[in-house]
């Protein structure tokens, strides 16, 4: 099982462009799941500690709006438990099923709490729903053998443009074998599965100082190496909002909304830990975005990464350098 953290407080590092086209605040919305308290009582929680409007979608679904830290929905992370969606109809006996389903299936499925986009200059405020879940009881990762809960960011992309998109994908390819390791992946994710590595001839390919597409051969490329969700950076929701046709071609039946951000998925989220904060997990993104900016940075470590023939691990020492200068 894993160990506490030790309750300390970190500051929440900003990113290289704080601002997107627009001049604003660039946004990021955030995702944790847990389990224990029903969707029910962790709403009416955050209501009496944030503020604002309680509106239920169904028995296990809620949002709450207007709060001190913007709109959250809480709901059990299952669609079967959610009659509305999908273009279900909701008449007949589905919603009762689904409601006593949900109640028992509270303590084996995780709820999902999903934060609005906040401005990033903000996003500290969010660890105040860490304190929140705590005391109501809320279990993470670490509890027990066969919990498997995430972490999410979906961070805003700071311009709309193939050279952004293509430099974000550099950096973090070239980063991801030290943001696993430094993540430190809990062993239940690694039996079921957590999110497959991007393909190391896809890797080489974007990594070469040569790579420098446009969105329709970037999309292209991209889906011909990973037709999946099934990474732990998934562009699919951001290829989609850029052209949505084009993605449609390829995966006409995936499950894909559309937005103008990244979705970045990490595999340990510790609900019950005194110690946790989301932090430390933003800044090791914000390391991603600072390479991401540094195009003479960026070329050099793809062109050290063509170059080294050691493993994964190895790989991770090296470019922690490249993090840490």
């Amino acid at each position: 099982m894993a160990q506490l953290a030790l309750p300390t407080s970190i500051d929440f590092l900003p990113p290289p462009m704080l601002h997107n086209e627009q001049g604003e605040v660039r946004t990021v919305g955030v995702e944790i799941e847990f389990v224990g308290p029903s969707a029910e009582k962790t709403v009416q929680a955050l209501q009496e500690a944030l503020g604002g409007r309680l509106v239920e979608a169904d028995p296990h679904s809620f949002a709450l709006k207007d709060s001190a830290i913007g709109e959250l929905t809480v709901e059990l992370d299952s669609r079967i438990l959610h009659p509305g969606k999908g273009g279900g109809n909701r008449k007949g006996m589905l919603p009762k099923i689904a409601a006593l389903f949900g109640f028992a299936a509270s303590y084996l499925v995780p709820c999902e709490l999903v934060t609005a986009p906040t401005p990033v200059d903000r996003l500290q405020e969010l660890d105040r729903i860490l304190d929140i879940l705590r005391k109501l009881g809320a279990k993470g990762t670490q509890d027990a053998p066969f919990y498997a809960f995430g972490l999410h960011f979906n961070p805003e992309i700071p311009r709309q443009d193939a050279e952004t998109l293509t430099a974000f994908m550099k950096s973090f390819v070239l980063l991801n074998s030290w943001l696993r390791r430094e993540v430190s992946p809990d062993r239940t994710r690694d039996l079921l599965g957590f999110a497959d590595p991007f393909p190391v001839d896809y890797v080489r390919r974007i990594v070469s100082p040569d790579y420098w597409p446009d969105i329709p051969r970037f999309i292209d490329d991209y889906l011909a190496a990973n037709p999946t969700r099934n990474r732990d950076l998934d562009l699919l929701p951001l290829l989609h909002h850029f052209d949505r046709e084009r993605v449609r071609a390829v995966l006409p039946n995936e499950k894909i909304n559309g937005r103008p951000t990244f979705h970045y998925r990490l595999p340990d989220a510790r609900a019950s830990d005194p110690g946790w904060s989301i932090a430390p997990d933003w800044n090791r993104w914000v390391a991603v975005e600072r390479l991401a900016a540094d195009r003479e940075k960026l070329n050099a470590a793809g062109t050290t990464y063509l170059g080294f023939k050691g493993e994964d691990k190895s790989w991770a020492n090296v470019v922690e350098q490249v993090v840490r200068s």
